[in-house]
């Protein structure tokens, strides 16, 4: 019988790494690095051997997937922004067995989902970037799951999100952790006026509802949440469609979830878009 222990709504934000750079930006961060950091240590007093993440910048356009490589190594540079994040070098084990079961589980429910463990598939950047502050030294090992899916249905992945939790509860012998790893409102900055926005929200209007989320969300207010996240995920541009969220409560229990989130970051605006750390109790 195995455990999922922890669940996070997680920022990936590549300003993250520009913090730590020498230059006019190197700190401005610090308060997300702290939380994934915070987040990391609180896997490793649970005994997460797994952190299986649901990463928004895997685009797929048809079924949905998992990288579940034995190991992933290299230099990463992002082509959406080779100016923030550039020659990044990562290394990380991998969970092949976990995330056949996984992928097992998810089609089983009806969600056709494929596990990819002999391929070339590189990680995306909503994986490095958390797993460069929570799992420096490799003490976790890493599966990504494709979560930015541009022809699917949000409750298809809240069932994907329900039977991950069965497998790994009822097939898996060890202790999980599961990240949404995107944003809330996702709108970035128009291009031309990038640096003005760089710790601001696009607009008062998706500020205000982000805001008005966080504090369902502290309140338990889930079944509030989940009927209103389609049209949340419309007009508050959210990253992936957000289905990183949808399968993280999905894992959750989706509607009947009780749990009241506990914010690690605070709220904050980044290149436009809206960012927060929070877990929610499992």
């Amino acid at each position: 019988m195995g455990k999922l222990a922890l669940a996070a709504k997680i920022t990936h934000v590549p300003s993250m790494y520009l913090s730590e750079l020498d230059g006019p930006h190197k700190g401005c961060r610090q308060a997300a690095i702290d939380g994934h950091k915070e987040i990391g240590r609180r896997c490793r007093e649970l005994g997460v051997d797994t952190i299986v993440v649901f990463d928004t910048h895997w685009l797929v356009n048809s079924g949905y997937h998992i990288n579940s490589a034995a190991h992933f190594a290299g230099i990463y540079t992002s082509n959406e922004l080779p100016h923030f994040i550039k020659n990044m070098p990562y290394e990380y084990q991998g969970n092949p067995v976990l995330g056949r079961l996984l992928a097992d589980a998810a089609t089983a429910a009806g969600v056709h989902t494929r596990a990819h463990d002999n391929t070339t598939l590189a990680l995306e950047y909503g994986t490095l970037v958390p797993m460069r502050y929570m799992n420096e030294d490799q003490h976790f090992k890493v599966v990504s799951v494709s979560a930015l899916c541009t022809v699917h249905n949000l409750q298809d992945s809240a069932t994907l999100g329900a039977a991950m939790r069965r497998a790994i509860e009822e097939q898996y012998d060890g202790t999980v952790a599961i990240f949404a790893s995107g944003s809330l409102s996702h709108r970035f900055a128009q291009n031309g006026v990038a640096d003005q926005y760089l710790h601001k929200v696009w607009s008062p209007f998706l500020e205000t509802l982000d805001h008005e989320v966080v504090e369902m969300w502290q309140r338990g207010d889930w079944k509030t949440f989940c009927a209103m996240l389609p049209e949340y995920a419309d007009k508050g541009h959210g990253e992936g469609f957000m289905h990183d969220t949808a399968m993280l409560l999905g894992a959750l229990g989706w509607d009947e979830y009780r749990g009241k989130a506990e914010v690690v970051t605070p709220y904050f605006g980044s290149s436009g878009t809206g960012q927060i750390n929070v877990i929610l109790p499992v």
